[in-house]
């Protein structure tokens, strides 16, 4: 229904990428969303050796025949992460298409992942980061607005502005991300310029997402307003749901409290307090401004396809419009 660039660079039926959600885009939930016809996304950063991540991926291949992505993360981290690790498993079991995501793409690293006839992107917050991810020899790049939900950088450029802007000045193709939850947001981003949108947001909402039902219900009651960004002072700018843990982060940040009691507060084991046991309260999850706009809990293919369909819908309408 929408063939772009995207869709020939990843073989993928619709323009669709599933955002890699940490503690969330676990074997089932990635296989589940490259099925409905979109690029199911792995967090590597999830597993702490290399046999636990090639267990997964294995997992994955056994659950779908189609394409799906692994994402390596250049941020910093608390617990060192060696991503030539995961690489090596990444060429070994033919994983298709690696994201990177954080600092700027090592050019050896993007030479070696290609040269295994895997794809690469990169994902970014400003047009000049995106001109730097074409320079070192990226696929494809994620222009991220801070609308979205995660770490969303230290600019404040919205999705809006950054997606036009690149897709004038950059040769490969682009994907918007932050903000779009539906097909009105995928047609806007194609005409904008993006031969494709990340989600990730609208994706928790679905049935297959593996976080606790009290979570999801909670989120499904939030609405725009219902996000704030954190992490500021630690220049790791993170878009999160406001509850009460991210709360008590902004407070701390404000009276300029230490790194370490920040730290404790968005720790990986509070998270998961969250995800699994439904403590809504504990921890901190990435939530993007459209959660606004997300009214129901659907089936992972039934979001997918719910939003190709209302994009084409909106096309022929304006198509009429026009025509009258």
């Amino acid at each position: 229904m929408f063939k772009t660039r995207i869709t020939e660079l990843f073989g993928i039926e619709h323009p669709i990428v599933g955002g890699c959600m940490m503690h969330v885009s676990r074997p089932e939930f990635v296989a589940a969303v490259s099925e409905a016809g979109a690029l199911g996304m792995m967090a590597s950063a999830m597993y702490d050796t290399q046999a636990g991540f090639r267990q997964a991926v294995q997992q994955v291949k056994s659950l779908t025949g189609r394409p799906f992505g692994v994402n390596l993360s250049l941020f910093p981290a608390l617990r060192p992460i060696d991503n030539d690790l995961y690489v090596e498993v990444i060429l070994e079991e033919g994983v298709p298409v690696v994201e990177t995501s954080g600092h700027r793409p090592p050019e050896e690293l993007l030479a070696r992942l290609q040269s295994g006839g895997i794809k690469t992107m990169h994902k970014c917050v400003s047009v000049r980061h995106a001109l730097s991810a074409q320079n070192a020899g990226a696929d494809a790049v994620t222009l991220f607005g801070t609308e979205g939900g995660g770490h969303i950088g230290e600019f404040g450029l919205t999705t809006m502005i950054l997606v036009p802007r690149a897709a004038d000045v950059l040769d490969i193709p682009l994907l918007a991300a932050g903000g779009i939850a539906d097909g009105r947001g995928l047609l806007a981003a194609l005409v904008l310029g993006a031969a494709g949108v990340t989600i990730g947001t609208r994706l928790l909402l679905s049935t297959e997402a593996p976080i606790h039902h009290d979570l999801k219900q909670a989120l499904l009651s939030a609405t725009e307003t219902d996000t704030l960004p954190i992490l500021g002072s630690l220049h790791n700018t993170l878009r999160a749901w406001k509850n009460t843990a991210a709360l008590q982060v902004a407070e701390i940040e404000a009276g300029q409290g230490e790194i370490t009691e920040i730290l404790s507060m968005v720790a990986g084991t509070k998270t998961r307090r969250m995800l699994q046991d439904g403590e809504i309260e504990a921890g901190v999850i990435s939530c993007s401004q459209d959660i606004g706009i997300i009214r129901e809990i659907l089936p992972v293919r039934e979001v997918i396809h719910s939003m190709v369909r209302e994009a084409a819908a909106v096309r022929e309408r304006l198509k009429v419009v026009q025509d009258n």
